[in-house]
């Protein structure tokens, strides 16, 4: 006959999605087009109170549809997620602080979790009219917002090459660098270390993705412009991305391998009869 699924927003009140309206394609088997445990976005096509059934669609939701009642859900799920904490914390019924919190910012903001990440940054004027039960329970309200949906910062590397064998040579090197690092804000820091010559590292801390990827991407441009303006040359090796911990670690390893191999060791200096060094 169909599918039985639970409702993860109706307090998982059961209902069913008939076997005409999974599909709109022949169906050959069930069990490769839905799964037990996973989660569907369906449409509700009728509902008989008396006898307590539930009509369900799976084929009618296109996938645009879909895609923004996954956003919506998972923005009440973590909102639901903030305001729980905060109702057991404070043995408050947690339907009252949606109704003097939750359900009015909703109203003014189109959801909750957008007026949520606007007060990381103005709670005053997002808070603004809305009365909690206590001050404690807005305290500990903006603690958890703070915790649970400051965005964490995202690091961005470039890998070059920088050579100039003309005149001015190093301090071309030098000077286009520099000018790379003219595009470094504090919301989009730049740095650049040298690996092992000509291999230097552009990187950038930021919470701003894009706005760093593209900064580093102007940053390589400026310092291109300098140094074949001095008769050098700069050759990409990895375009500006999002980098990870693994990656992080490799750079480190290759940064202490050139480290070792400029060191001097033991057998790298020679000592005369007399025991003066002769460098």
């Amino acid at each position: 006959m169909g599918a039985y699924v639970k409702l993860l927003e109706y307090d998982e009140i059961e209902g069913m999605i008939l076997l005409s309206e999974l599909s709109r394609r022949r169906i050959r088997s069930i069990q490769k087009l839905i799964k037990v445990g996973r989660n569907e976005v369906v449409v509700v096509l009728r509902v008989d109170r008396d006898k307590g059934y539930i009509d369900l669609s799976k084929r009618r939701v296109s996938p645009e549809e879909a895609q923004k009642c996954e956003e919506r859900y998972n923005k009440s799920k973590s909102v639901h997620s903030i305001l729980r904490h905060v109702a057991e914390k404070h043995q408050i019924a947690l339907e009252k602080l949606y109704e003097t919190i939750g359900w009015p910012l909703s109203r003014k903001y189109g959801h909750a979790y957008d007026a949520f990440k606007l007060a990381i940054t103005n709670q005053e004027s997002v808070f603004e009219g809305i009365t909690p039960p206590n001050e404690e329970v807005m305290k500990d309200l903006i603690q958890q917002i703070s915790r649970k949906l400051t965005p964490n910062p995202v690091k961005v590397r470039a890998d070059i090459e920088v050579t100039c064998f003309g005149y001015e040579g190093v301090d071309a090197v030098k000077s286009a660098l520099r000018a790379g690092e003219e595009l470094h804000t504090e919301a989009v820091p730049v740095k650049i270390k040298l690996v092992a010559a000509p291999l230097f590292v552009l990187t950038s801390v930021s919470l701003d993705k894009t706005g760093a990827i593209d900064t580093l991407g102007k940053a390589i441009e400026k310092i291109r412009e300098s140094i074949v303006s001095a008769g050098g040359n700069l050759n990409v090796k990895m375009e500006p991305k999002a980098v990870t911990a693994t990656d992080d670690a490799e750079l480190d390893r290759l940064m202490e391998a050139s480290a070792a191999e400029q060191r001097q060791v033991s057998g790298d200096e020679y000592e005369s009869e007399e025991g003066e060094e002769l460098a």
